[in-house]
């Protein structure tokens, strides 16, 4: 398979192995009005199978908290004129702002609106995050919005 390389935009490598989709939902990639393109399953010598996000769009200004909770280790490239211009590696964020909701029926960002929901890192090897509100634990898992 042939995938072209893109002239100026974003590459989204390492990504976990089925993981593209995820990255692609919370990234909200479908309201960009520009290519992008998902490879799935690719071989990789590093992980074995990896996905591969590639978007074409200079100006997207990607949300680099939400790449490393949803999927720590994914490396991005930033694209100009065909060329890696500079390349990130991903890691969990300390904190993370709107990424994922408080699951706690009783926290106050369930019961009051427009209030920021604010995750801290508490354990790293378990990905624990914990609502600086209630304290409510969010251990890695994916709220949709």
């Amino acid at each position: 398979m042939n995938i072209d390389s893109i002239q100026n935009g974003i590459v989204l490598d390492h990504i976990t192995a089925g993981k593209a989709m995820l990255v692609y939902k919370y990234l909200k990639l479908d309201e960009l009005d520009c290519s992008v393109a998902i490879i799935k399953n690719a071989t990789s010598h590093k992980m074995g199978r990896k996905d591969i996000l590639k978007i074409d769009h200079p100006d997207y200004d990607i949300n680099l908290d939400i790449l490393g909770y949803v999927d720590p280790g994914i490396s991005v490239s930033i694209i100009k004129d065909g060329k890696t211009m500079e390349k990130k590696k991903v890691d969990l964020p300390e904190q993370i702002v709107n990424v994922v909701k408080c699951k706690n029926p009783r926290c106050i960002t369930t019961t009051e609106q427009g209030i920021k929901q604010i995750f801290k890192l508490t354990d790293k090897e378990k990905r624990v995050y914990r609502c600086v509100y209630c304290e409510a634990e969010n251990q890695g898992e994916v709220i949709h919005w």
